[in-house]
């Protein structure tokens, strides 16, 4: 169970493409007036490169990017380095999860809202 939410959380932020770019049964569409391709942000930091050196097969420059633009804005510095040993340790992620150190519940928070935001923004 604990391997699986870890993956999922994993997978939230590094998946790609998003349902707001497709119509009409995962078509991609362009030609709708509805589409509005946005540039996602980028930055570099320490998730970009935990990002860029990971093995995932959704990873990118373009989506690492972004989600280090993100965690820029909802995460401190420290944070994101503690985040970034999730992706050498993924159950490291489930013990922070789990723990009652209130400062492991406050950092929790922050990187549970990071990943929502993350997602919105980079998917």
């Amino acid at each position: 169970m604990k391997n699986l939410m870890i993956a999922g959380l994993i997978l939230t932020l590094a998946g790609c493409g998003g349902a707001s770019r497709f119509q009409n049964d995962g078509a991609r569409t362009t030609a709708s007036p509805t589409y509005i391709p946005r540039a996602a942000p980028r930055a570099t930091g320490p998730i970009n490169s935990a990002c860029m050196s990971s093995d995932r097969k959704a990873r990118s420059q373009t989506l690492c990017g972004c989600i280090q633009a993100v965690a820029d804005q909802t995460l401190s510095g420290a944070q994101q380095y503690r985040a970034v040993q999730f992706y050498g340790n993924p159950h490291l992620a489930q013990e922070v999860r789990q723990s009652d150190n209130s400062r492991d519940e406050q950092f929790w928070d922050a990187y549970v809202e990071y990943g929502k935001r993350a997602n919105a923004t980079c998917s």
